[in-house]
């Protein structure tokens, strides 16, 4: 059966997963790269002496369950495996002791591993609080926050792999002394921006919540008390500000320990930067998603779940997911030993909520969470059963000894520590769409997608279409007038049965959303990423009560997001009373181009391009920010020295403006004009081309070379966390994306498991 792929799938394909000569053209088809990372997933069974046949034979099974969209893995996977690169996890965690020693390492760890395509996960409990006193110096430290500053500096400098964008996870126990600074770190989204943050709250909080009282506060190094707290002024404060934009999320951090498989191999302190894997330190663990939308079959009234296609695609998607790391190339030694200790999976799923429209179901109804732990506890069943197989074959995880497993009679022999995690699915889902995202209801049910010249493309849900279609309510007039609400519930004309089953993620209470979560979370090994969506108007208390319902249905997390609450920094100047009026004044003085100091340092860089050599000034302010680009072609007047002229004032506003110098360079990469031309081995595709390779090459590159000389200095210089000036290293690199935009292509993102995704592009960042 030949290869279907939607055209938003084609496109996400060829911009980030198919091969590209050195030119940049595609060099693969959809159908060949799923080739590719079969025949090199089943290759690992070599290392346990099968046959030709039946290496071959597996390539096969793993070529269809990924041809026929029933299975997709994470993204590394698809991009790097039978690749030179080879790095296929998506997720690690790596640990921050309390010293400059552990703290650059890591640094410098978690620069290869975002160089390599993952994402990287950190506890910041074990550093000493800020101010507290350094007896080997008589210095004073910076504390977790300082530090948090720096490695999101280091992230903006790195570009994941070249096509995954780096993200972190910072995490602070709820007992640590710095906590309220934590909670309130990103309170003005202009800073630690490649982080998402999340509070780590003890089942002895949420006791001593219960009434309000009084809880230890505990510095990490000396672990002497420092102080008492209230627990409803903290609970509070990270309540206010999740209400605000979203951050901090929670996790539940002794509910995650209580399923720890291997305790003595240490507790866990840390997830990666989504939530849904709590890892020991230098852990990674690959994950890979089933797509529900295509587990079902045809009876005589109506759609059902096809059990016996689950089963068999859940053992083939453990048995892949066992071998990936056998055959990956970790960023670290430290990685792989770690990971091949607990051999660790995450199977998840995607399409829920496409399933179950196609079965007639409403996802805000007791049949629809029903249905879900049916299918999640199937899916673990089966799993175990695979990883049960595959131990008789290639041997139980090295560290099985004293597990979970092992205490259980008789000793359940395991090839894995654990199997299932509900993972965000935000380009796979795509790709292996249309479908939903992992387990998150339908954001839209129809929208615009922009194309050329500013028209509006109305895209349907293909379920929502054929429906309308069949039942005789379709017209382009309606489905514009659905774009617009973003709802079907109050639209005329659509039968109240069909209203029902096709929600939005707004049509649905948070406890339904947290009920979901919980549901899948009973079957699930490791965590559950789900957002919990809020209207705008929702009240503090309603977030309130949702995070008290997930740590009572045994969650081991929540991240919410308010409609909208990420725009009102930019979006609320226009109300009128005098205190917004005093917003709006701040916001129109922050984003103000910076006026031009009396002397400035800069670079020329000359590049042959197809018009003839193009000379590039870069010039930088006293604090080393960018601040202006001139060009000059060589001769004067004409409609290319403009042109260029044009776009040197754009990018110099742009630098002025304090606008992300990556969004620059990517608004001006790869645009092509009929002169292309050879510069050093790279093709250059125009003017615009020429200056966006310049841009990159001396802001960019050179900046990883700059933290990482700033970083050794002060580790040299320093042994313990003293050093209070740690928290202006590298401010004038921090970032303030306008959450909203895609960078890409202009689009709309829409926050989805704690990631944002465009679907017109199929962009994301987590």
């Amino acid at each position: 059966m030949a290869l279907k792929l939607s055209e938003n799938a084609l496109r996400v394909l060829e911009r980030r997963y198919l091969k590209k000569d050195q030119n940049g053209k595609v060099v693969e088809t959809p159908e060949e790269m799923f080739r590719r990372v079969a025949r090199a997933i089943a290759e690992a069974d070599k290392k346990y002496n099968k046959s030709k046949d039946e290496i071959n034979r597996v390539a096969e099974d793993f070529y269809r369950v990924m041809t026929n969209l029933e299975f997709v893995p994470n993204s590394p996977c698809l991009m790097n495996a039978g690749r030179d690169l080879g790095q296929l996890s998506a997720c690690f965690t790596l640990p921050i002791n309390d010293s400059m020693d552990s703290i650059f390492e890591t640094l410098k760890s978690t620069a290869m591993i975002h160089k390599s395509g993952g994402g990287t996960g950190f506890s910041f409990s074990r550093l000493r609080p800020k101010n507290s006193v350094v007896k080997t110096t008589g210095g004073v430290a910076s504390g977790p926050v300082s530090f948090m500053k720096v490695y999101d500096a280091a992230t903006e400098a790195v570009k994941q792999g070249g096509t995954r964008r780096g993200a972190n996870m910072g995490i602070l126990r709820v007992d640590h002394p710095d906590i309220l600074e934590f909670i309130t770190c990103k309170e003005n989204n202009d800073q630690i921006n490649n982080f998402n943050i999340s509070v780590a709250i003890t089942d002895k909080f949420m006791e001593k919540l219960q009434n309000q009282e009084d809880y230890e506060l505990i510095d990490p190094h000396s672990h002497e008390v420092v102080s008492l707290i209230n627990t409803k002024e903290v609970f509070d404060l990270i309540v206010k500000q999740a209400h605000k934009n979203g951050e901090p999320g929670v996790i539940f951090i002794d509910n995650i320990n209580k399923e720890n498989p291997t305790p003595k191999l240490g507790e866990v302190e840390s997830t990666n930067p989504c939530g849904e894997q709590p890892l020991l330190p230098y852990e990674s663990c690959d994950l890979g998603s089933i797509n529900l939308d295509r587990i079902f079959k045809q009876g005589s009234g109506g759609y059902a779940v096809d059990w016996d296609k689950l089963k068999e695609v859940t053992r083939l998607a453990v048995h892949f997911l066992d071998n990936v790391i056998d055959i990956n190339k970790y960023p670290i030694p430290a990685i792989e030993k770690a990971t091949k200790l607990t051999r660790k999976i995450g199977l998840g799923v995607m399409g829920w909520a496409s399933l179950l429209i196609r079965l007639n179901i409403a996802y805000n109804s007791e049949e629809a969470v029903n249905l879900a732990e049916k299918i999640m506890s199937f899916i673990l069943q089966e799993a175990n059963k695979e990883s049960q197989r595959l131990a008789k074959e290639k041997g139980v995880f090295p560290s099985f000894k004293d597990s979970i497993y092992d205490k259980k009679e008789g000793g359940l022999k395991m090839r894995n520590a654990t199997l299932t995690t509900i993972a965000p699915t935000g380009t796979i889902s795509i790709i292996a769409g249309p479908c939903s995202s992992g387990i998150e209801p339908l954001y839209a049910i129809v929208y615009y997608r922009n194309v050329m010249d500013n028209d509006k493309l109305v895209e349907v849900d293909p379920l929502f279409e054929s429906i309308a279609k069949e039942r005789g309510f379709y017209s382009r007039q309606l489905m514009e007038k659905i774009a617009e609400e973003g709802s079907l519930k109050n639209i005329e004309g659509i039968p109240e049965d069909i209203k029902s089953v096709f929600v939005t993620a707004h049509d649905i209470s948070p406890e339904w959303h947290v009920r979901m979560q919980a549901a899948f979370q009973k079957y699930t090994h490791n965590a559950v990423s789900k957002t919990i969506n809020f209207p705008h108007a929702a009240k503090l208390e309603d977030v309130r009560k949702a995070y008290l319902l997930a740590y009572e249905l045994n969650c081991k997390g929540i991240t919410i997001y308010r409609d909208g609450s990420r725009q009102e920094q930019v979006l609320n100047i226009a109300r009128k009373d005098t205190k917004e009026e005093k917003k709006k004044e701040a916001f129109i003085k922050e984003v103000a181009p910076r006026p031009r100091p009396e002397v400035i340092i800069g670079t020329t860089t000359k590049v042959a391009t197809g018009c003839g050599n193009l000379y590039v000034t870069i010039n930088v302010d006293e604090q080393g920010k960018p601040f202006e680009l001139f060009t000059q072609m060589g001769k004067a007047g004409g409609c290319a020295a403009s042109q260029l002229e044009a776009i040197g004032r754009l990018v110099s506003l742009g630098f002025r403006s304090g606008l992300e110098v990556k969004s620059i360079i990517e608004q001006l990469r790869n645009i092509r004009c009929p002169s292309p031309s050879w510069e050093k081995g790279q093709r250059i595709f125009s003017c615009a081309d020429a200056i966006a390779r310049v841009v990159e090459k001396r802001l960019v590159n050179s900046l990883i070379n700059s933290v990482v000389s700033e970083a050794t200095s002060l580790a040299m210089k320093h042994s313990n966390t003293d050093e209070v000036t740690l928290d202006n290293i590298l401010d004038s690199h921090s970032r303030g994306d306008i959450v909203g935009v895609c960078p890409d292509c202009g689009g709309t993102l829409r926050h989805e498991e704690g990631c944002q995704k465009c679907q017109a592009c199929g962009y994301s960042k987590c």
